[in-house]
């Protein structure tokens, strides 16, 4: 069966090519940050690609419609959400391109010998323990809080994944951005891109973007901004086709 929890399961379209999505409405749904960085990332044709804490496979699924990637990977501790993500995966047929594996991120090194991949992405959990409000669902809280894994501990297994040159790109919270400088800077990245993301023009940055080259030696450049919301709080023309083009589903904000 693909919906094994009739009373909490739902179909989602996603994209303009008939992808469709399992999830939750008690658990962790993805949203705008995930969508970006699909939007962000680029995997050139024939690259292996792997999503860390892939969650219910919304990355893997989205890059493996929009880019000419050989094969999609997502690694997702949480044994519930795997299982819903390999659901999700069957039921567009994508099988043979897109697997999603039950693990540990602290354990992707053991879990992908040899440094199979070309580019890795993430949108990890945000808040530290400490900040976080843990949530009265497990998979929230895991998925929007540093219980099973640290910021740090994400840039350690992209670094070791990654074959030399290789690309990580991730999504997070400005307000950490020297946290994450520091990590990669620490595990061999030169960060190549940033992109700070904001919900309105004349409103604070409440995202970004950031690409980091393995072992590779790069100038820094910082994006234009994207612009979520007009003065109208109606979606920019960007965001409009990034959604409408890509994104059909109803998502959490």
């Amino acid at each position: 069966m693909i919906i094994r929890d009739p009373e909490n399961e739902r179909i989602d379209e996603l994209n303009d090519r008939g992808y469709k999505i399992i999830q939750n409405k008690k658990g962790f749904r993805f949203g705008l940050d995930s969508v970006l960085l699909t939007a962000f990332a680029i995997v050139r044709e024939g690259e292996k690609c792997l999503d860390l804490g892939t969650g219910t496979g919304v990355i893997p699924l989205l890059l493996e419609a929009k880019t000419a990637g050989a094969s999609f990977t997502g690694l997702e501790i949480q044994e519930n959400v795997a299982e819903m993500a390999k659901r999700s995966v069957k039921l567009n047929g994508l099988e043979e391109k897109v697997n999603i594996i039950t693990g540990d991120i602290k354990e992707a090194a053991a879990l992908f010998p040899g440094r199979p991949f070309d580019v890795v992405t993430s949108n990890p959990p945000y808040m530290t323990v400490k900040e976080g409000l843990i949530s009265g669902s497990d998979t929230k809280a895991i998925s929007r809080t540093e219980i099973k894994c640290t910021l740090r501990d994400v840039v350690r297994a992209a670094a070791a994944v990654l074959k030399d040159h290789g690309r990580f790109y991730m999504v997070h919270r400005p307000s950490r951005l020297t946290e994450i400088t520091s990590a990669m800077t620490e595990f061999g990245f030169s960060v190549r891109n940033i992109r700070f993301v904001y919900p309105k023009a004349d409103q604070e940055c409440n995202l970004l973007l950031i690409e980091g080259i393995w072992r590779g030696k790069t100038q820094c450049r910082v994006e234009k901004p994207c612009i979520v919301f007009d003065d109208e709080g109606k979606y920019t023309k960007e965001m409009d086709d990034i959604y409408f083009h890509e994104v059909l589903m109803n998502h959490e904000r």
